[in-house]
């Protein structure tokens, strides 16, 4: 490996307090934290941290492109485009065509009508199975089974925005994300690439996502609150539609073409296994150590809020630096957006850097900082399985 230096020089973010870099250092990077946008009445008993209002045409301006993709997919491709056109080179056509391409994506939104139908049938049968097969062949239409294929994110940003170079995508949650970012990392760093778009996107206003957590225990029932004030309740999830893709290049390609950059993104580790507690928390401690970690690293969580996972990821950054460190919670603010969750981090982190500043606590029982840290570590720990840490560092 020839451990090239990955410089961040673009990102693309949008969140339920808007969009674009510059916008989220505004609402969050201020001396105090903003409200939390949450609507709590449209799925009660759960509550979602929602997209804003949207123009699409922004960012995808054909009317036919952006009828034929799903939500997750048009957030996905628009903030794609936000991240090209902050790195300064969306109408490049030599660079953007050369672009690798890593997506982090989910499985596809359901046809909530099919559900429905399909569930208040079988309230009335016990052959359950049978029913199944008996309607699967004329409700599953095969076209709309191909919109929800999970390449089809990276497909869309490489007809759109005409990024053309090789293309990978992964599945598995918040794994994913880290997955992502990871691969792209490794790419430069080794010298297979010079300059990369990646990241993922999240639509969390979907019925059925709220079944898929509430059957697995991992949503949040209560009034909203921080993801601290969570734990202290038993914990769950508050989910967040969100994009976040971010350009990655190597530095060298970077000082060619006259780029600055965020920050730098020193280096990403990742593992999957058990999540009982004595192994998870070796696994953390072998994950963290394996870091060079500078004095003075802040610390940006994605913690999910799911109890158990929130628990060990927090015990495991409390046994790394202390009770003292400056810990930031971003899920507090924004919802856990799954697949777009360790992107969202990293982009959150660099502009801290960038910005010569840090957040101010998201809740109170998070530290004050006083001055700017120049290494931010992020960390995700996913609600079910997965967990990473990236290396933020000043330039």
């Amino acid at each position: 490996m020839n451990n090239r230096e990955v410089w961040i020089t673009g990102i693309g973010l949008v969140s339920c307090f808007g969009e674009g870099a510059g916008h989220h250092w505004e609402t969050l990077g201020g001396k105090t934290a903003p409200a939390p946008v949450i609507d709590s009445e449209r799925f009660k008993p759960y509550s979602v941290h929602p997209l804003p209002e949207m123009d699409w045409s922004k960012q995808i301006p054909r009317r036919g492109d952006q009828r034929q993709m799903e939500n997750w997919q048009r957030l996905g491709t628009y903030t794609a485009g936000l991240a090209l056109e902050d790195a300064g080179i969306k109408d490049n056509e030599e660079i953007v065509g050369a672009m690798d391409l890593v997506v982090a994506a989910g499985g596809g939104e359901r046809d909530i009508a099919v559900d429905d139908s399909i569930m208040a049938d079988a309230v009335h049968r016990n052959d359950r199975e049978k029913l199944l097969n008996e309607r699967l062949p004329f409700d599953l239409r095969p076209t709309l089974f191909l919109a929800q294929l999970s390449n089809l994110l990276a497909g869309n940003i490489s007809i759109v925005h005409k990024v053309t170079g090789s293309s990978r995508t992964y599945m598995g949650e918040e794994t994913a994300g880290i997955t992502a970012i990871q691969n792209a990392v490794s790419r430069i760093q080794a010298g297979q690439s010079t300059h990369l778009l990646v990241g993922g996107a999240f639509n969390a206003e979907r019925i059925d996502l709220f079944l898929t957590m509430e059957l697995g225990h991992f949503v949040y029932r209560g009034e909203p609150a921080g993801i601290h004030a969570r734990q202290a309740n038993g914990g769950g999830m508050i989910s967040g539609s969100a994009g976040a893709f971010l350009v990655l290049e190597d530095a060298e390609f970077a000082r060619k073409r006259g780029a600055t950059p965020y920050a730098r993104l020193s280096s990403i580790v990742s593992d999957l296994g058990s999540r009982e507690p004595q192994a998870a928390s070796a696994r953390l401690d072998t994950l963290l150590n394996s870091l060079e970690i500078p004095s003075g690293t802040a610390v940006v969580s994605g913690a999910s809020g799911h109890g158990p996972a929130t628990e060990l990821e927090f015990a495991a950054i409390e046994r790394k630096f202390g009770k003292d460190v400056a810990t930031r919670a971003f899920t507090t603010m924004i919802g856990n957006p799954i697949e777009a969750n360790f992107p969202a981090g990293i982009a959150l982190a660099a502009m801290a850097i960038r910005n010569g500043g840090f957040f101010a606590p998201f809740e109170a029982a998070e530290k004050p900082l006083d001055g700017a840290p120049s290494s931010v570590l992020v960390s995700t720990i996913g609600h079910n399985l997965g967990e990473g840490f990236g290396l933020v560092e000043k330039v």
